[in-house]
């Protein structure tokens, strides 16, 4: 049993880490510092930018630590001298090291999201859309030097409604990834340290997504289509190629009709409920777009500009 706040060191960087950071402060432990990545060029106008747990640290006045890297001694002496009996991770971005494994007395806690041994790796809620599932969920599980592969604390199922798209998945099992952060702290608190090895099979893995893995393939069936779109959105956007610019395409739906016998990736008409684009099995409704450069926009808005109708995307 262990009485009072956890001594706690937290590592994350996007918005996905927010709620799990915020529910450590609110539940009152005691964090001695928060590393993330450093500032970086985001946006249309490449402003160098803190990221968002760096934000939220400073709002709190929490000492902040953006290592350029995480090899060598130096930053596992430093984190050693602050004393945490556990350092937490939620979406940091890298590897870590043995030496900074070997830093704090009870270990690493991640907050992953997806039903480890699934979809280990940097991009697990992006590939659960692009895959199809219909259910997946958040894992504490105890970090280790291989990638995802430690033992499971707590998991917690989530479904993936039909109109979940990457944005809104990713803000409930950040939520649930909180609290679920929260209830594994309590248990370690009553010294129920739970170690459950994951099972060897049912191992996939969800790698970063490239560039052109983003571009659509016309060809595939529907579902998939529109499951690379719903995987993507809003960002960092899955596209195609009209008349040589970059076209992103959000908010999909399946359409079950085969679409007659025009090529796929051909842009048939525009409904109340988005705009038809053909597959290689079945077709798609689109209901927003959006040009390299330009606003995102609604198909009719769209429509209004760009003579889209009956065209081919590539």
């Amino acid at each position: 049993m262990k009485h009072g706040p956890w001594r706690l060191i937290f590592m994350g960087t996007p918005q996905f880490a927010l709620p799990s950071l915020e529910a450590l402060i609110s539940h009152g432990e005691e964090v001695l510092a928060v590393i993330t990545q450093p500032d970086r060029p985001r946006g249309r106008g490449q402003r160098v930018t803190p990221s968002p747990v760096k934000e939220l640290a400073l709002s709190w006045k929490l000492p902040v630590l953006q290592p350029r890297s995480l090899k060598g001694p130096a930053l596992a002496q430093h984190l050693t001298a602050l004393g945490p009996e556990l350092i937490i991770v939620v979406a940091y971005g890298r590897l870590l090291t043995h030496e900074l494994l070997a830093v704090p007395a009870l270990g690493f806690l991640n907050v992953h999201a997806s039903l480890l041994p699934a979809y280990r790796g940097a991009a697990p809620i992006n590939w659960a859309l692009i895959r199809g599932e219909r259910e997946t969920g958040v894992t504490i599980q105890w970090m280790v030097h291989e990638l995802d592969a430690g033992p499971i604390f707590l998991q917690e199922r989530v479904p993936v409604m039909e109109d979940d798209n990457f944005g809104a998945l990713s803000g409930k099992l950040a939520e649930r990834g909180a609290v679920l952060l929260v209830q594994a702290l309590e248990r370690l608190r009553r010294g129920e340290a739970v170690k459950e090895p994951q099972p060897q099979e049912g191992v996939t893995y969800a790698p970063p997504l490239s560039r052109e893995m983003r571009r659509l393939n016309w060809r595939l069936p529907a579902r998939e289509v529109a499951g690379w779109i719903r995987g993507l959105d809003p960002s960092p956007g899955a596209y195609a190629l009209w008349r040589g610019e970059v076209l992103k395409l959000f908010a999909a739906r399946v359409k079950k009709s085969a679409g007659g016998a025009a090529a796929p990736g051909t842009v048939l008409g525009l409904s109340s409920r988005g705009l038809e684009i053909v597959c290689g099995q079945g077709s798609v409704l689109v209901q927003e777009l959006q040009l390299a450069g330009h606003k995102r926009l609604t198909a009719p808005e769209f429509l209004r500009g760009h003579p889209l109708l009956k065209q081919v995307l590539d």
